[in-house]
């Protein structure tokens, strides 16, 4: 128990200095930037970026210290023992169906504890930025369908895992991994074709020039996508982003309305062969092969965590009336006090990526220059900062910052 209280505070006392070190970093650059940054920002629009950032910063701050409360709260108060306990009651006995529902009312409430967080974010940050462009209405509805959503998929989910633990013994952790990864891999497929239609509206981008183009570099980089489709990203926000799904005959490439409208051809052309070197440099793979890995590990600790009664007694659980679900409920709020520590090693294997990448889009679509132009658009649009610390961006950032990319794609501009 003092083990993670350690961690718990540990963790929000490392995240709490490291933005006060990038809010104190940003104001002292912002009386003086870097001549890099005077080349890539007018004066106007570096000072509102500024803005943004330690807006964003100390935002920041307060749900730290939320999110720390709460878990505090869940994992020391004895709520949730106390509440497992009256459920379990309310049912008779320890089932499939009592274990399974008891995860999915925890998350479904755990998830309803970050909405003011949520709403503030963009009715009152966003919206002072001019990024917000949703309505409440538009918000609650894209709420609740994502919880149609959640249960849709979660129920079965995790009913077929408890289903594994009950049936299969001391092996079920493997069998429970072999369907989770299955299972992402398709939703890899089955997302952009069934869900994300029912929030966003997707349209094939029209025949003319740009198309045209995307389609040709597509051709001539070996990545043969199914269509090429635009998502109204501006119904919801200012901010843009492109990206490619699914795998095969079923892979398709997704702009948002809002990069199209900010980029030219050229720029988009440079964007688009960007997300293709990843695919090209099999950063797609590679990312999956360590997903498996990691999600075999964590279905391996909780396996180890079911057959060690001291683990759920130690928050007030009792090992002889309970079933495998405080065990996983406890692992699932616990695990990102580890894999938070991990951040800086997968943020610095994904920047070796993004590095690739923009190498990939200098070499396949007319030079560095395009991909240039194109992040410093997009960094001006989405007011992007340009001068975090050192410590705090390679903590946090999956991305080089603009000046960190523009140096690179300078050293190396055609390859």
């Amino acid at each position: 128990m003092v083990f993670i209280m350690i961690l718990l505070g540990g963790k929000a006392i490392w995240e709490t200095f490291l933005t006060v070190l990038n809010i104190s970093h940003v104001r002292k650059c912002s009386s003086s930037p870097p001549e890099a940054v005077q080349q890539i920002m007018n004066p106007e629009t570096f000072s509102r970026s500024v803005d943004y950032t330690l807006a964003k910063n100390r935002f920041e701050l307060f749900s730290i210290w939320y999110g720390t409360l709460v878990l505090a709260v869940l994992l020391f108060s004895g709520f949730l023992p106390l509440f497992y306990q009256g459920f379990s009651g309310l049912i008779g006995q320890i089932s499939l169906i009592s274990e399974s529902v008891f995860l999915v009312l925890i998350m479904v409430f755990v998830s309803f504890i970050g909405l003011p967080l949520e709403y503030y974010s963009r009715f009152r940050l966003e919206e002072r930025f001019g990024f917000n462009r949703s309505t409440l209405r538009l918000w609650v509805t894209d709420k609740i369908k994502g919880l149609i959503i959640g249960l849709v998929i979660g129920i079965p989910l995790i009913s077929l895992v408890i289903y594994l633990i009950f049936t299969l013994g001391s092996l079920w952790w493997i069998a429970a991994f072999v369907l989770v990864f299955a299972f992402q891999l398709s939703m890899m497929v089955l997302y952009p074709m069934l869900i994300l239609p029912w929030v966003n509206k997707l349209s094939p981008l029209p025949q003319g020039d740009l198309r045209s183009r995307l389609m040709k570099l597509a051709q001539r980089t070996g990545f043969r996508a199914k269509t090429i489709q635009i998502m109204d990203g501006s119904k919801r926000s200012g901010h843009s982003n492109a990206f490619f799904t699914g795998f095969g005959r079923f892979r398709r490439i997704v702009l948002f309305d809002t990069l199209v409208d900010q980029l030219t051809p050229e720029e988009l052309e440079a964007v688009l062969a960007h997300e293709i070197g990843h695919y090209r440099r099999g950063h797609i793979p590679r990312m999956l092969a360590l997903s498996a890995a990691m999600t075999l590990a964590a279905f391996a600790v909780m396996a180890w965590l079911l057959k060690t009664p001291a683990f759920i007694q130690a928050f007030g659980f009792n090992p002889e009336q309970s079933g495998p679900a405080p065990a996983l409920l406890l692992f699932a709020l616990l695990a990102g006090l580890i894999i938070f520590w991990l951040s800086p090693l997968l943020s610095l294997l994904s920047r070796k990526h993004e590095y690739e990448a923009d190498r990939f889009a200098a070499a396949h679509a007319g030079g560095s220059r395009p991909m240039i132009m194109a992040l410093r658009r997009l960094s001006e649009k989405n007011l992007a900062n340009l001068t975090p610390h050192p410590l705090y961006s390679g903590f946090y950032y999956s991305h080089p910052t603009l000046v960190e990319r523009e140096k690179a794609l300078a050293a190396n501009p055609d390859t």
